[in-house]
């Protein structure tokens, strides 16, 4: 009984650990390909902290919003507008699609203000 005991324990044991390897590797991948879209070095690491915080990438907010270029601020805020009265809740609409519409536009006016900041380092730096 003991040995069937012990031979549970171990291939338990194994189980677990190749999952937790797996899991490990999974992250890693993800983490490099985290990098890789966002250009690498330290614009890299404030993309990734901006997707971190607002729980979504920019790719994602874009087809939440329906944008194709961020430099359309007319259009940016005219669907999240739309998209935000129209999933209020008092009006049958869904909390959770409204509050996907907000973390759009916050990860949206995120990376404007990358942008932004980023074309002033570079003008300050011509000076």
């Amino acid at each position: 009984m003991a040995k069937y005991l012990a031979q549970i324990i171990v291939l338990g044991g194994q189980a677990i650990g190749r999952a937790f390897a797996k899991a490990l590797k999974q992250e890693i991948a993800a983490s490099q390909e985290a990098a890789r879209r966002g250009g690498g070095g330290q614009q890299g690491e404030k993309r990734a902290e901006a997707n971190a915080r607002t729980g979504m990438t920019l790719e994602e907010a874009k087809q939440i919003l329906n944008l194709d270029d961020l430099n359309d601020l007319e259009r940016i805020v005219k669907n999240y507008e739309h998209l935000f009265s129209v999933n209020e809740k008092s009006n049958g609409g869904s909390f959770y699609l409204q509050s996907k519409v907000f973390r759009a536009k916050e990860r949206i006016d995120q990376e404007l203000k990358h942008q932004m900041d980023a074309a002033r380092s570079k003008q300050n730096v011509t000076r």
